[in-house]
This record gives C-alpha cells, structure tokens and sequence, in this order.
C-alpha cells in the first residue's frame, strides 16, 4: 500500500484560541505577544493583523507601528497547552502514528486507516470537520506520499485548507515545478540568494540543474539534499517518540539593567521555571546555560556541565549562580536567560550535592514537592531564599537601572 502522510497545521494557533475565548474580537487584528509600548516580540497574529505585514518573532514595537489599532494580547501558554491536546487526542483517533512537530502542528501516517476512514483526502476532511466542532477552530492539512510534500501543501492554502499532492512521480515534478526554491525545506536566506544569483528561482529550475552544479554552488551534501526534494524525494518516515533537545527560558527586560540583585532575582525566577519543565517532562539535564544579552545586542553565553545529570532547583540553581557569577557585566542587560542541554530520562547517578548526608534523592524529591505545592496554591505558596532576599521581578511596569557596572574590555562576544 502507498504511504500516505498528513501534515496538520493548527490556523494561527495562539490567536485564533483567542479569539475563541473573546468572539468579540473576531474580524479584528489581534497580536499574541508582549504589548507594543514594550520590548518584546510578537509570538503569534491573526490572519487579519497579517494583512498589515505582522508576523511572529517582529518586534512588537514594529507591529504596533504597522498596525496601531490592532490588539495585543499576552501569551496564555497554559490555555494554549491545554486545547493543544485535545486537537492531538483527535489526530489519534484517526492513527496511532503521529509526529508531533510543535504544540500546534504534526505528520501523521494513515497509512493503515485507509481501510477504516477511506483515502487520505477523506481522513484529512474528517481531521478537519472533528477539529472544527469540538474546538472551534480550523486546520490546514497537506496530502501526500511523504513529509516533505505534505508540509508543503498544508501551507499552500491557508487558512482551513486541504490541499492533496499527487502521487505519480511525473505529477509530483510538475506540481512543484513553478514554486519559488524557497519552499524547499532547508533552503533559508543565503542559500536561496545563492541560488538565485546561479538563475534557479523555481524549483523546476532545480529539476534541470545537475547534482554536479549544485554542488558546486553549495556543497556535496546539501545539492544532494535539495537535488532529492526538487524531485519530491523524501524517505523520513513519521517518528513517534519526539523528544525536546533542551528546556530553556528567557527574559526581556522593558530598560536595560545593571542592578545586579535584580538580574540574579530574574535569574532564580527563570532557572525555577526550567526546573519545573525538567521534573514535568521526566528529564534530567547533564548541561547547564547561562545566556546575556547586552544594550547593544552582542550576545554571551557561559555553559557548564552537570555531573550526573540533574532536575532539582538546588542544582541548577547552584550552576546558574556560577555561571553568572564568573560573567562580569560589561554593560546593561537587555536579556537574560537560562537553559539545559543534554537531556536524558535518567540522571545516572544522582550523587554529588548531598553526597556526606548519603542520600541525594532527597533534593529532587523536595523539587518535586514544591512543584505540587505551587501547583495546588500558587507560585507565591513557595518562595526561595533568594526570592526573598532579592527585590521582586516586575512584570508590567518599566524596570529602573540602580547601580552601574563595571566595563570589562577583555569579555568575549557571542554573535547571534
């Protein structure tokens, strides 16, 4: 039987569940994302603030520029989780085997449902209809032998779309034929440049290039790559166990920062939340980040391993403390974050921070416990020594710089 895959694309997801939850603003712009009097970014736009040029990760500023009338919402992601799945739990009523790419978007093989629920166009209108009256919003979905194509067509007719790609492999060239190259999964700013300025500005021109030219343009591997998925080639099947590769949190700040106690404050608040993300994802960390972002946007990054892998607070927080601590600030922070690499289900060991009292488990297990106590009273129910000691984090109002810091001339710089 031939593959068939699905790919479903939630409908500007975060939006659209807002207006959901507020049906008096549909029709108009809304903005998810930090409001346009701030520092921020816009996470995600309704298909009406699109029109005006708004899209994810612009600064919010831009967007409120583009568009002054539209609405700025704050992220829910607890909300956003939650209707996330409910839509996953639809896909697998459909299949077993569903892949999930982000909270709002996963491959699906129907390979074996064909029998039960009829073609793949025919699964994907049931997808569609199921999501549509239990969740009240729509979804696009692409038809094809494989991934890469039906990510591609899902996206071809956005929103609420179904779009079917063929399956002979004549069809397949001539349906991918007059696209732009830069729908090719992979192809990014320079290399669509790079290719472009060669004369390839469709992928058919890619169909009648050489592996041998492209390669020249771009490398052995990478025009065998694009050399495969201009013919519709693509052999990645729908991979069940989908893991994060890391956990990490950041912070904007309104004003630029030098107060170094508001800057470690910050920093407990961010490593708590990784930790929380650690223990209620089973994962253990065996690397800890620290990351800072000037005034001038130059960008450090301080990491260090952590031995065995870890998820309690104490530990991180103990890492990220190092971390900050061996960083001096060369000039106001505009950013702060922390994050956790090398994840692992296990944390081989456990045996360092409470090694005299012989019994290391217990650091975890008080993690473990205020994350239940915080849970069922709130945040607040717990706070740490530092939080205490440390001025509080403001949320919405501007923060003030208190205390200058020293120049340091001699620090490397990241780029990013």
């Amino acid at each position: 039987m031939e593959r068939i895959i699905l790919h479903a694309d939630m409908d500007a997801f975060f939006a659209a569940v807002e207006v959901r939850e507020r049906p008096e603003l549909r029709g108009q712009p809304v903005v998810v994302g930090s409001p346009p009097n701030q520092r921020g970014v816009v996470a995600a736009s309704s298909y009406e603030a699109r029109r005006y040029g708004i899209h994810s990760a612009m600064p919010s500023r831009e967007a409120g520029r583009r568009c002054p009338h539209a609405v700025f919402l704050p992220p829910n992601m607890r909300l956003y989780s939650r209707v996330s799945q409910q839509v996953f739990r639809i896909f697998e009523r459909f299949t077993p085997l569903v892949e999930p790419v982000s909270v709002d978007e996963a491959f699906l093989d129907v390979t074996g449902a064909q029998r039960l629920f009829g073609d793949g166009a025919a699964i994907a209108a049931l997808i569609k209809a199921a999501v549509l009256a239990e969740t009240q919003l729509t979804v696009s979905v692409g038809v094809a032998p494989n991934k890469f194509l039906a990510k591609l067509a899902s996206d071809m007719h956005k929103p609420d779309g179904l779009t079917v790609v063929p399956t002979e492999p004549a069809a397949i060239r001539r349906f991918l034929a007059p696209l732009p190259v830069g729908k090719i999964w992979g192809v990014g700013q320079v290399s669509e440049r790079v290719l472009t300025r060669a004369g390839f500005n469709t992928i058919g021109d890619l169909q009648r290039a050489t592996p041998a030219h492209l390669a020249r343009l771009l490398g052995h591997d990478a025009a065998a790559h694009l050399f495969a998925l201009a013919h519709g080639e693509d052999a990645r099947t729908v991979e069940l166990a989908w893991d994060e590769k890391s956990i990490s949190r950041e912070h904007t700040f309104l004003d630029d920062v030098t107060d170094v106690a508001l800057l470690e404050r910050t920093l407990v608040d961010l490593v708590e939340d990784v930790g929380h993300r650690l223990r209620a994802a089973g994962k253990y960390a065996g690397l800890a980040k620290l990351k800072l972002r000037w005034k001038d946007f130059t960008t450090f990054t301080r990491q260090a391993p952590l031995v065995p892998p870890r998820c309690d607070d104490y530990s991180l927080r103990a890492a990220a403390q190092a971390l900050f601590a061996a960083q001096r600030l060369s000039a106001p922070v505009r950013l702060i974050g922390f994050g956790t690499g090398h994840l692992s289900r296990q944390s081989a060991g456990q045996l360092n921070l409470f090694e005299a009292a012989g019994q290391p488990e217990r650091v975890e297990a008080v993690s473990r416990t205020v994350d239940t106590i915080r849970k069922k009273y709130g945040a607040a129910a717990i706070l740490s020594a530092a939080a205490k000691q440390a001025p509080p984090v403001p949320r919405k109002k501007e923060l003030r710089s208190r205390r200058k810091v020293t120049p340091d001339a001699s620090a490397k710089s990241e780029e990013e």
